[in-house]
């Protein structure tokens, strides 16, 4: 009996979740409700940590979501997996009830894969996008009561993988193409309630994300193997000869000071010339420039 009642201790001293609703309750006793309070799903690395440091900069109480925990001593963490759903929401639904609101969630959870149409795995396509595309859904779904009665901000990443084809990324693109229309809907059915919502679309950004691509294995592509390796190669160069993650972050800051932010935002005087020529220029002429930048 008095070794299950020690184990009984020990477990409610590390329980995770009521560490991070005292955490959060701590915040209210300070008077943190009178910040902002702003979450991100992804802000343990990359353009989520660099949306974090500005907004503290800015005095927002910032929260983090994500498997891993931000190292900024000022965010408050809590470990949740963007796929399990009863995580993401027990997390939010904990923020917005203890600290009764929240203004802005940027959604920079991400997952990529290189894999040919014809190769990849079912559950490969099916994680990929309950961590792109339906992660960021649930988030808007139990942030929304918390934002009604003041307002707020939704920012959702996407890519500018989601107007123009990544190689051998098609679900990637996919699913970025699916929030740029998630954020466009969200806009029309939220306005009255003050609440923003913006698709970010960065281009090529040097960040961790590049070498933690899922690349599949010369022996599952076959004959498409040599030219993936070409469009992985070609990708991870863009990528980490691209913008900082700080020029993005920089732009999410100022969509969020604006008092009427755009619905698509493309960043970048590149990306914004690229998107414009993408809407110009007949497909096939588009798409051949675009896959010119894989194979070249």
């Amino acid at each position: 009996m008095e070794q299950k009642k020690k184990s009984t201790k020990t477990s409610e001293k590390i329980n995770p979740f009521k560490t991070f609703c005292e955490q959060l309750s701590q915040k209210v006793q300070k008077g943190y409700p009178e910040n902002k309070v702003a979450v991100i799903i992804g802000a343990s690395s990359g353009i989520g940590y660099e949306t974090a440091i500005r907004l503290i900069g800015r005095n927002y109480l910032v929260v983090n979501l994500s498997r891993t925990s931000c190292r900024l001593e000022q965010v408050i963490n809590y470990s949740a997996d963007v796929t399990k759903q009863n995580e993401l929401e027990r997390g939010l639904k904990a923020i917005g009830d203890i600290l009764k609101h929240i203004d802005v969630l940027v959604y920079s959870a991400g997952f990529s894969m290189a894999a040919p149409i014809e190769k990849a795995y079912d559950e490969d396509i099916r994680y990929l996008f309950e961590v792109n595309y339906f992660g960021a859904l649930h988030s808007i779904r139990c942030v929304i009561p918390y934002m009604k009665d003041r307002g707020g901000n939704i920012i959702l990443i996407s890519s500018m993988g989601g107007i123009l084809p990544i190689a051998f990324d098609c679900f990637y693109s996919c699913s970025k193409a699916a929030l740029i229309m998630l954020a466009k809907s969200a806009s029309g059915e939220l306005k009255e309630f003050g609440i923003h919502t913006t698709a970010v679309l960065p281009g090529g950004t040097a960040t961790p994300f590049t070498f933690k691509r899922k690349v599949y294995e010369d022996d599952l592509c076959g004959e498409y193997a040599i030219r993936l390796n070409q469009a992985v190669s070609s990708l991870a160069d863009m990528e980490q000869n691209g913008m900082s993650p700080g020029e993005v972050a920089k732009e999410i800051v100022e969509c969020l000071e604006d008092k009427n932010p755009p619905i698509v935002i493309h960043c970048g005087v590149v990306n914004k010339m690229y998107a414009t020529a993408q809407r110009f220029l007949p497909d096939k002429t588009s798409l051949y420039l675009n896959n010119r930048k894989y194979y070249s």
